[in-house]
């Protein structure tokens, strides 16, 4: 065989093996961009969702509140599921510094923050019997104490925000299924270590009776 054709057919050879490993390469690349775009549907379908929810300007819900007073509400938690004894929710990532107003729900023993028209935390609460009845309406904070007893009770209540002169008041408790207090709003413990460092003295307290609607939003 002469060197010519022995060229020629080296390079035929050389041109069968360089498609066959292009196609290969071209191969691995599409099912490897496929791959990747599976897990990429998965991940966005098993995304947790966001962590509030924004209204839009004009659109603003409004709180009545028992002084006839009304909160502007620019933004809520999304919380996705029922919150049992012993739970909450705080986040105020990019939340801007503004008034704090505690909404407690006695129906739904639930307390709320809100700042600057934000809510920012959420708990399960206790709260009086019918032999101590918590107190219902419009409160400003009037002490602050990290680490407070109770004489009259002889009991601790960390991180004590006083609403009455008689000694009611929001601090941490062991928030628990069939507890109560005795008239005093519980809070876990960890949520009203936040809560203390958030609020201010003035700052407003309002708890809607037992007997409320269950949306005061307006």
């Amino acid at each position: 065989m002469s060197a010519w054709p022995r060229a020629l057919l080296l390079f035929i050879v050389s041109c069968l093996v360089f498609s066959t490993v292009a196609l290969a390469l071209r191969g691995r690349a599409e099912r490897a961009a496929e791959q990747e775009a599976q897990i990429e549907a998965v991940l966005r379908a098993t995304a947790p969702p966001e962590a509030r929810i924004r209204y839009a300007a004009g659109e603003y819900p409004r709180l009545d509140l028992p002084d006839g007073r009304h909160e502007t509400v620019r933004s809520v938690l999304n919380i996705t599921r029922p919150m049992r004894y012993g739970g909450y929710v705080w986040d105020e990532e990019g939340i801007p510094q503004g008034p704090l107003l505690i909404r407690v729900d006695l129906a739904r023993q639930i307390l709320s923050v809100f700042r600057d028209g934000h809510e920012i935390g959420s708990a399960v609460i206790l709260y009086g019997t019918d032999g101590k009845p918590t107190p219902t309406g419009s409160f400003p904070i009037l002490q602050k104490a990290a680490d407070y007893h109770s004489r009259t009770y002889d009991a601790p209540m960390p991180y004590m925000l006083r609403l009455t002169d008689d000694g009611v008041a929001i601090h941490g408790s062991d928030v628990r299924t069939g507890f109560a207090t005795h008239g005093c709003i519980g809070v876990p413990v960890a949520f009203a270590r936040r809560l203390f460092e958030q609020a201010s003295k003035g700052d407003t307290v309002v708890i809607l009776p037992a007997g409320a609607s269950a949306d005061s939003a307006a």
